[in-house]
């Protein structure tokens, strides 16, 4: 679990000096850290998440379920509608958030040998790209399955996945 003397000397200058910009220090992240939120009973989005952490080699990513209380404060912090959002979202802190199509690009972007996916896909428009994703987000359970509860990281992992106290 992240603890505050883990987090940067710059993260505590940015939250000492900007109090009232609450994404960057409601919910702390080691600098250069970036939240990946995902459905956490969705067969797709943890083989997804599996997929990304095995080739996270640089360390990049946290990982947190929509239905943690972390992912609820998260989007709140930046005012998301959850009640019509069924998405991936790709935080970086600081700077912006993304859904759907955009956070899978913005995922590729910041996994080293696959920048190429944005440059080939980020082409299409984006009301193409979130109409293919809606369409297997509406039927991921379905096509996938669907666990009971979210799921648990191992020990070794636990360290990638933001928790509360």
């Amino acid at each position: 679990m992240l603890q505050p003397e883990d987090l940067s000397c710059r993260h505590q200058i940015l939250c000492a000096q900007f109090p009232l910009i609450p994404y960057l220090c409601i919910m702390p992240v080691e600098l250069g850290k970036k939240i990946i939120l995902f459905d956490g009973v969705c067969n797709l989005c943890n083989g997804a998440v599996q997929w990304v952490i095995k080739r996270d080699r640089a360390d990049v990513f946290r990982f947190a379920p929509l239905q943690s209380a972390i992912a609820e404060d998260l989007l709140k912090e930046r005012r998301v509608d959850t009640s019509q959002l069924d998405s991936i979202i790709f935080i970086d802190p600081g700077m912006a958030y993304f859904i759907k199509s955009d956070a899978a690009l913005e995922i590729a972007r910041n996994i080293k040998g696959y920048a190429w996916a944005p440059a080939l896909l980020g082409w299409i428009p984006r009301s193409i790209r979130d109409g293919i994703y809606d369409l297997i987000a509406k039927n991921r359970y379905r096509l996938f399955g669907k666990k009971e509860q979210c799921m648990v990281p191992n020990e070794e992992l636990n360290s990638k996945f933001l928790q509360t106290s």
